[in-house]
Parts: structure tokens; sequence; C-alpha cells
């Protein structure tokens, strides 16, 4: 059982968490002071560097947090479908909604996440990448068992199907924030659902 210090410094923690990503997502991440952070989180300064030595570390933190949130929720949409006996393949069209469902939660954090994916010049840049690889590496264990049950091609490239997925589902929805809407969650989730199964061309 935790203690009650251990759940308010996670809270405190989430707090940060949650004013450094609409912060850094709106200015960037030079732009944005440790102050600054600390005012949006209605903590004092201190507070931040008694959580994170620098801005830096918190950035890498918050990288680690997100992208672990994301990858628990593929993992319990995976995990769901499998308990009631679905598909690998239904596994995969449960994922992609559980993405959907992320991002629609976690808006500023995605825009970080993938405008970071493109910058190669920063000090998390390992972080990022080994982050990244826990969530697509989920991905890639369903798409591994699908093919070893039949119901998916053996001439799958696994790792890169997996990013592609992964890719997909990120910009889909990042598009859909910004330009579509409207569109319900549902709606975008199955324009996806045909895509994974293949039937955009019609056969």
């Amino acid at each position: 059982m935790e203690s009650s210090g251990t759940t308010r410094r996670q809270a405190t923690r989430q707090k940060l968490y949650e004013a450094a990503v609409t912060l850094i997502a709106e200015k960037g991440f030079s732009a944005t002071t440790v102050d600054e952070i600390a005012e949006r989180a209605k903590v004092a300064k201190g507070t931040v560097y008694y959580n994170f030595k620098s801005k830096t570390e918190l950035f890498e933190e918050l990288l680690r947090h997100g992208v672990g949130l994301l990858t628990a929720a593929l993992r319990a949409a995976a995990d769901e479908t499998a308990a009631r006996g679905g598909t690998r393949v239904a596994a995969l069209d449960a994922m992609i909604r559980a993405g959907l469902a992320f991002i629609d939660r976690y808006p500023a954090f995605t825009q970080l996440y993938v405008a970071e994916l493109w910058r190669t010049n920063r000090a998390w840049q390992a972080t990022l990448l080994v982050v990244r690889q826990e969530a697509v590496a989920v991905v890639e264990d369903e798409l591994r068992a699908g093919v070893e049950n039949g119901e998916l091609s053996a001439e799958i490239d696994i790792p890169l199907t997996a990013a592609a997925l992964v890719g997909m589902v990120l910009v889909a929805a990042l598009d859909w924030q910004a330009f579509q809407p409207e569109r319900s969650l549902d709606e975008v989730h199955s324009a996806l659902s045909l895509l994974l199964h293949g039937r955009v061309s019609g056969r």
C-alpha cells in the first residue's frame, strides 16, 4: 500500500507533467521557463527542483510518463481483446481505437511527441527512442502472434509495419484534431479500421 507522502508526490508530479506539456506544446521547450511551469502547476518553484533536477530531466520524465501511459493503453486493449477470444487483427483494431482515445485525451502531449521525433539534436533523443520502441513493441508482439497463427502473411515486415501503424494513428489523430474536429472518434476509428483490414482498394 502506498503512503500518503508517495501518493501526494505522484499527484504533484502529475500536475507538473500536465503544466509542462501544455506550455512546451504552446511555446516550445527553450521558451518555457521553470517559473512558468511552477506557476501553471500552482506549485512553488522549489517544488519543481525537488521533483526534477532540471527542466531537461522534467522533459525526459514527461516523455517516459506519456509514452508509458500510451503503451499501457495499447497493451490493455490487446489483453481485453484476447480475454474475449478475439483475433490478433481484432486486437490491433482495438489498439488503434485505444491510441486514438489516448490522443483525444492528451492532444498537447501527442503534438509534443510527434514534433520531438523529428528533432535530432536534443539531449533526450536516446530516451525518446527507447520509449518510442516500448510502444511500437506492443504492436510488434500482436503482429508476430498474428503471423505465427496464420492470420497475417509471413511476408510482413513486422518492425516496419508496427511503426507504420503507430505512425498512422498519430498522424491521422493530429489531422483529425487540427482540421476535422467535427468528426467523432468512432468515425476516425472506422476509417483507420478499413485501412488495417486492407479494404481501401474495394477488393
